[in-house]
């Protein structure tokens, strides 16, 4: 049985874990869905200091507070700033990070530098006192190619329901490495570009793509929209189980 830290993206709590962590727990599996500072439950924490090195800072302790070992780490979308902080700083607790429709941050790269400029604009104008990012409408989404394909309406009522205001330090403050993860085995799971299209960005060493193509990386894809915690949490979980059963000896 393996152990599980699910970190979720943007405007997201661990809640939006539960129709995945569910399952995984059923087969026998421990799961750690996180909230991250700022965020749901968590929102009163927020300080105009919360930024990326908080992020990092407040996931790499739970790792070492739990004393969570040969951890399957896994990065929604905008949770990958916490997971690829982490994963530098304490690789000997990670068996695999696993980035779901999302990527690995470089040193030095904040997530907003990877929007394009008119994306990150309009976002920008619906901050609130300059610290707060709401959840956009669906519309603004799907102008970044950030589809909620898989949803259906109650889901989307639940998801902007309970969805929290992100803090803007998050967009901002870059990501620092040391490469303390580079060798850690690594998987892509995508949803909302199809794996085929991947492997020819691979090829044609696209910037964003390119170091996927090395040997450790696993690919997969669950066809759907962005969030496939909402869209489809059992193929998800499935996903996320196989690729923590690799390497594993079995007794």
């Amino acid at each position: 049985m393996s152990t599980f830290v699910l970190v979720p993206g943007f405007w997201l709590g661990g809640w939006a874990w539960e129709a995945v962590a569910e399952p995984l727990r059923a087969a026998g599996h421990t799961v750690h869905a996180v909230t991250l500072p700022g965020l749901a439950e968590r929102a009163g924490e927020a300080t105009a200091e919360t930024g990326a090195e908080a992020q990092v800072a407040d996931l790499t302790e739970l790792l070492v507070r739990e004393d969570l070992r040969d951890v399957v780490l896994v990065a929604h979308s905008g949770g990958t700033i916490a997971v690829s902080g982490a994963a530098d700083r304490v690789p000997e607790r990670i068996r695999r990070v696993v980035y779901l429709d999302a990527g690995p941050l470089a040193d030095g790269v904040a997530l907003a530098d990877l929007w394009e400029p008119d994306y990150r604009a309009t976002l920008e104008a619906t901050l609130v006192d300059g610290r707060w990012l709401p959840l956009p409408s669906w519309e603004v989404l799907a102008s970044d190619g950030t589809s909620v394909e898989g949803i259906d309406e109650a889901g989307l009522a639940r998801f902007r329901e309970r969805a929290t205001a992100q803090p803007a330090g998050t967009l901002y403050e870059p990501v620092r490495l040391t490469g303390g993860a580079d060798k850690l085995p690594k998987a892509l799971v995508s949803c909302s570009m199809p794996l085929a299209q991947v492997r020819e960005l691979i090829a044609a060493g696209h910037p964003y793509f390119a170091a996927l193509g090395g040997a450790e990386w696993e690919l997969r894809e669950v066809p759907t929209g962005h969030w496939p915690m909402f869209s489809r949490p059992a193929e998800t979980a499935a996903a996320l189980a196989e690729l923590a059963a690799l390497g594993q000896v079995v007794s």
